[in-house]
């Protein structure tokens, strides 16, 4: 039973926002799965979850994995702003140019992402590849990439 409920609060806040232990609980019961507020707890501590800002003043809980892609997005729009100099693609390769000594810093901050399309990048000097599988999404990848540079 316990790992059949720890899995279902895993999914339960990878799905959506949950701010407080009530509402998981609340949740929990519309899947059939009683629970009391000290149980809740000390699964939320055994998950590890964590309490991180939903960016509008409140907090929801979250994976550790969760807030570390957060401020890896965040990490990854500031050096794209800051050294970027544009991007080209050829089958399911990105190339990233950037200037001069800035491409392992930002081939670094692309794998912090973990975007599950990026196999992996190599970086030179002032040019980063990052190599996407399946080739498809290369399209989607340079999408979202531009969009921390907007």
């Amino acid at each position: 039973m316990k790992a059949r409920r720890q899995m279902k609060i895993l999914e339960i806040v990878r799905a959506g926002v949950v701010e407080t232990q009530e509402e998981l609980a609340h949740k929990l019961r519309a899947e059939g799965i009683d629970v009391t507020q000290a149980t809740i707890s000390r699964d939320i501590k055994e998950l590890m979850l964590l309490k991180v800002p939903t960016g509008d003043g409140r907090y929801r809980y979250a994976l550790p994995e969760d807030q570390y892609t957060s401020s890896a997005g965040e990490r990854m729009k500031r050096v794209l702003e800051d050294y970027c100099l544009g991007f080209d693609y050829s089958e399911n390769i990105i190339v990233v140019r950037t200037l001069s000594g800035m491409a392992p810093g930002v081939g670094e901050a692309m794998d912090a992402l973990r975007w599950k399309e990026i196999v992996g990048t190599v970086a030179g000097d002032n040019t980063l590849l990052v190599v996407v599988r399946p080739k498809e999404s290369v399209p989607y990848v340079l999408e979202r990439m531009r969009g921390f540079v907007r």
